[in-house]
């Protein structure tokens, strides 16, 4: 899979731009501000209908423009294809076209061109609370088992309805009758949750593992360990029994949470953590190695995803070079061997073995 040209006008900074992309690492240099994580800003929504940086569709739009259109030639499904979005500015629909032919949601072109982001806001996940972590891995869960994002949407509604019984219970003391039932079936819903993430994360680890030794030269020992209640003892049990062992574990905070009119237990709070050679990296780790934890992640993520849907995501990586030593930026810039991956960097003169470099300035080739 890769994406081998875009077309862009009125996006962004961008007025008219005609880009061809090399199948294997794209580096893309230029001074800050001149619309490089633009660039891959369009790659990235090209494949989702999402954007990683703008609330509304119109900010996309170049100012002054009524509209902006990204359109890509892609090779995917053995075959090639094209996408393309019409943006607005003001309030009108956006369009999706696959083919040549309208289509109604980005649902209808998943898996075209499916992309691997990392930006610099994601070192924060390794720095930051679980809540940043959950999000994390709840968002690459749900990409690669529908059946986990059905579970998770049914589990926050449920919990949803369990806080408010438990807010409600002061003046209607009768609406604890009913919390039972909700107990059951959140431990239940959490119980699969909870196996679906022991899988996910020992994968992830595995693989964040392999490429965090390539990036340290086999120098740091990288160690993935997923976080739940405490009364789960093996994560992988089967789910009747991790079930049994959630209910165990409301049970025991049962006065707590009539007392604070909350649910202050349950995988809502699972957590994991990184070490490098037995060091926690949220305490301990430099900004060097926690961009490279970071990175390694995204790289396991990505090897997970095209493992699964048998074609290698696209992987953008966004102003990853600063702050890593000459042989992680080697790594980086010509050891990623494999699928099509993007690189923006501010340093000039910087150059790939793998692939071709791109200059952007003001948002323009040059």
């Amino acid at each position: 899979m890769n994406l081998q040209a875009l077309s862009l006008r009125s996006f962004r900074n961008y007025g008219e731009a005609e880009l061809k992309f090399d199948p294997g690492v794209n580096l893309v240099v230029g001074d800050n501000a001149q619309g490089k994580t633009n660039l891959l800003e369009a790659v990235s929504y090209l494949g989702c209908g999402k954007s990683f940086r703008a609330q509304r569709v119109s900010e996309m739009v170049r100012f002054g423009a009524d509209f902006a259109e990204i359109q890509g030639t892609v090779f995917s499904q053995e075959r090639e294809q094209t996408l393309r979005f019409l943006l607005f500015s003001g309030s009108r629909p956006r369009q999706i076209f696959r083919n040549g032919v309208r289509k109604k949601s980005a649902e209808e072109i998943a898996g075209v061109l499916p992309t691997v982001l990392f930006c610099p806001e994601d070192l924060m996940v390794l720095k930051t609370g679980a809540a940043q972590r959950r999000r994390f891995g709840d968002s690459a869960l749900c990409q690669l088992r529908p059946n986990y994002d059905a579970a998770l949407t049914e589990y926050n509604r449920i919990l949803e309805q369990k806080n408010r019984i438990l807010k409600d219970h002061f003046e209607n003391p009768a609406v604890l009758e009913i919390l039972p039932e909700y107990n059951t079936r959140l431990c239940q819903v959490g119980a699969l949750l909870i196996s679906y993430r022991a899988r996910f994360y020992e994968g992830m680890g595995k693989a964040a593992a392999r490429f965090h030794g390539q990036f340290s030269g086999g120098a740091e020992d990288f160690r993935l360990e997923y976080k739940t209640v405490s009364t789960v003892k093996d994560p992988f049990a089967p789910v009747n029994l991790l079930t049994q062992q959630l209910m165990e574990h409301l049970d025991r905070h049962y006065r707590a949470e009539l007392e604070t009119a909350q649910c202050l237990t349950g995988p809502h709070k699972d957590d994991f953590t990184v070490s490098l050679s037995g060091v926690d990296l949220k305490i301990y780790g430099s900004q060097g190695q926690t961009r490279t934890a970071a990175i390694s992640l995204k790289l396991a993520q990505r090897e997970l995803m095209g493992r699964e849907w048998g074609e290698e995501p696209v992987l953008l990586l966004d102003d990853v070079l600063s702050e890593l030593d000459p042989g992680r930026q080697d790594f980086v810039l010509n050891q990623i061997a494999s699928g099509q991956v993007f690189i923006t960097c501010c340093e000039p003169g910087r150059f790939t073995k793998l692939g071709k470099t791109i200059e952007i300035h003001k948002g323009s080739v040059v």
